[in-house]
């Protein structure tokens, strides 16, 4: 395979927009982890028209090959974000064939280390994620859909699991239960008891809720300490005011379902300012006054 792999990236290593190419082989017990290919090459770019450019080989001997061109500011957006943990995953573990400057194994020193301020956003993004399946979840279970609350709640217990690993310092990975049943069992076992219990549907639902609220409210200080640091910097903020922050844009899609839950936790607070209109109030939120 190498010999397939070799003329795919050999002229991009020298270029200067090139920053570095790792290889990755196929798992035979996971074969999902290349996409079912032998093997896949991720070249990193300073710059590219498109975000991300990909190409599919195969050679005489019917291997296979994934080539992924991907922008520097693309990955460190997957990076910040966790939306897409297999590119993440190639980088974490595929070999480096070709690296500028040390660029690669920089960022893989990074991803081992997990810097604390890369940990605060990406912790609060889980938790506003976790917030929303949870409060949607818990409202189709108080209307008896429960197929799908039970969809929402298995969403916000992935959330939680993921949660728990950022919190202990590491990057998820695809087997990110695996992960959780060493970092943190009693999360792993409400999973498990969802899945497997013999229990109908609504009792499993409601045990599930009872269980996990403490394991949620217990993080809420520093789930949202991103949002919660941002606030301090004003005496009161407009909704619109804070969804226009430069890193708030990252969880923006559920920030109205965790204001609301911060509000319920009275971590924050609702302030009402008069507009022109009789008896009708601007609503700005402020940090909870003690």
């Amino acid at each position: 395979m190498e010999d397939l792999l070799r003329p795919l990236y050999q002229e991009r290593t020298s270029q200067q927009n090139t920053l570095g190419v790792l290889a990755v082989q196929k798992n035979e017990q996971n074969r999902a982890f290349t996409e079912n290919f032998d093997s896949i090459l991720l070249i990193i770019v300073k710059e590219a028209e498109e975000p991300v450019f990909i190409k599919h080989y195969v050679d005489r001997n019917e291997e296979t090959a994934a080539m992924y061109v991907v922008t520097e500011a693309q990955l460190k957006e997957w990076l910040l974000l966790g939306s897409n943990r297999k590119v993440i995953e190639w980088l974490y573990h595929g070999r480096i064939v070709f690296d500028r400057n040390e660029y690669v194994q920089e960022l893989k020193t990074e991803m081992r280390d997990f810097p604390l301020y890369g940990r605060k956003i990406k912790i609060t993004i889980e938790f506003a994620k976790l917030i929303k399946r949870y409060t949607d979840g818990k409202a189709f279970f108080n209307d008896a859909h429960y197929l799908d609350a039970y969809n929402h709640v298995l969403h916000s217990l992935h959330h939680l699991a993921r949660l728990s690993v950022i919190e202990n310092g590491f990057y998820p990975e695809l087997t990110v239960w695996n992960q959780v049943r060493h970092i943190e069992p009693e999360i792993y076992k409400l999973y498990e008891e969802l899945l497997t219990s013999d229990e109908p549907l609504q009792k499993r639902l409601e045990l599930l809720f009872l269980a996990s609220e403490f394991l949620i409210h217990s993080r809420t200080k520093r789930g949202a300490e991103h949002l919660l640091s941002l606030m301090k910097e004003k005496e009161w903020w407009s909704i619109n005011d804070l969804l226009n922050q430069e890193e708030v844009v990252h969880y923006a899609v559920d920030l109205v379902t965790l204001m609301e839950y911060l509000i319920d936790r009275q971590f924050v607070q609702v302030v009402s300012v008069q507009t022109k209109g009789q008896g009708v109030f601007h609503r700005y939120y402020q940090i909870k006054k003690n």
